[in-house]
């Protein structure tokens, strides 16, 4: 009875390793993503800080004049300082619903120094198909501030011309997903793996049976599912929720040359290689002396001569061997025991994988 209950133990331990990931967290299910809205608007009552006499905001205080039934003449044209052009941009969530409200970002398109204390007026919020799928209107709330003085002295904390308000819109339409008629599921990998893409397919087989899921190529799996919205929401619950064992990740080695940064990932080999790290340093002393005529001369001056100096030094350092390993440990040891600088690090892997010792893709951002 223990043989067979510590045989239960250790098949449940490997069938959940600890090292596995949750589905959820390797993608998405297509169809089920955000969507852009940009709208454009005006902010007014700003405190002498807006557009001005800028063309287009005149244009479009007019055409917001107009909704109300007012026409302003053609040759007048209002001063606008106290309002702004703005860009008005959201994000709509997946399954976001009539009625619901989406936080907004507006950002001044003139020569507004300021939206502080503006009032954004009723905005409609565009989708890329051109159709309207929220209404935007509030307050805004600036981090930014700004101050200038008679003389043109100014100073500007954060950035005045950009604000947000939170719950400033609201949803007017729902976005068509295709959830709950769509002939499969399909989820999407956020990385091409044919190896991953197979063992969630075979996670998917293994909890809801064989057939199920089938591995279209290197980032969907097709889910065979039921028509239903309700159905289907409970059976993607299930799925995002098993635990898959990643493929490990193509090996590379990333370089920001602009900030000596080097990361290597845990798949990187390196072959049996020997390396020599040295520097060259050319020194040149500059020094000033006096040249002065002979004692009781009464011929000759004082002059100032110019002595210069010239050396070079080289640092000798010993050929290094770097042994052959397949932990990046032991790859880490050897290169840290060179001695080398971010810069010099970034020469010697160019020159491991010219020499075909380093086993990874270097990448130089």
């Amino acid at each position: 009875m223990i043989r067979k209950l510590l045989i239960l133990i250790a098949a449940m331990l490997v069938a959940t390793p600890a090292y596995a990931d949750r589905i959820k967290d390797l993608g998405t299910f297509q169809g089920i993503r955000s969507n852009q809205l940009t709208g454009y608007g005006i902010v007014v009552g700003l405190p002498g800080s807006g557009d001005d006499n800028l063309e287009y905001t005149i244009q479009s205080m007019k055409a917001v004049a107009s909704r109300f039934g007012l026409q302003l003449p053609a040759n007048v044209n209002p001063g606008l300082k106290n309002a702004a052009v703005v860009m008005v941009t959201a994000e709509l969530p997946p399954f976001a619903k009539p009625g619901q409200k989406l936080d907004i970002t507006v950002a001044s398109m003139g020569k507004a120094k300021s939206l502080r204390g503006g009032a954004l007026i009723l905005t409609p919020m565009l989708g890329a198909d051109g159709q309207i799928y929220a209404m935007a209107q509030g307050n805004l709330a600036v981090g930014g501030l700004g101050a200038e003085g008679k003389d043109g002295s100014s100073v500007v904390v954060n950035i005045p011309s950009a604000g947000r308000i939170p719950e400033g819109a609201t949803v007017e339409r729902a976005v068509q997903t295709g959830f709950e008629t769509a002939p499969n599921l399909t989820y999407n990998l956020a990385h091409a793996d044919f190896t991953t893409a197979q063992n969630v397919a075979g996670a998917i087989n293994s909890r809801l049976g064989a057939g199920t899921a089938q591995a279209i190529d290197a980032v969907s799996v097709a889910v065979r599912a039921p028509v239903g919205g309700d159905v289907r929401a409970t059976l993607m619950s299930e799925i995002e929720n098993l635990d898959v064992v990643s493929a490990e990740p193509p090996a590379k080695v990333i370089v920001n040359a602009r900030t000596g940064t080097v990361v290597i990932n845990s798949t990187v080999r390196v072959g049996a290689a020997a390396v020599t790290h040295g520097k060259l340093t050319v020194r040149i002393d500059e020094k000033e002396t006096a040249s002065q005529p002979a004692p009781f001369s009464n011929t000759g001056t004082t002059e100032k001569l110019q002595k210069s100096g010239v050396g070079v030094d080289e640092e000798k350092h010993p050929m290094f061997i770097i042994e052959a390993s397949p932990k990046l440990a032991d790859v880490v040891k050897a290169v840290n025991a060179i001695g080398a600088s971010p810069a010099d690090l970034v020469a010697i892997l160019e020159a491991l994988k010219e020499a075909g010792a380093l086993k990874a893709e270097l990448i130089i951002l």
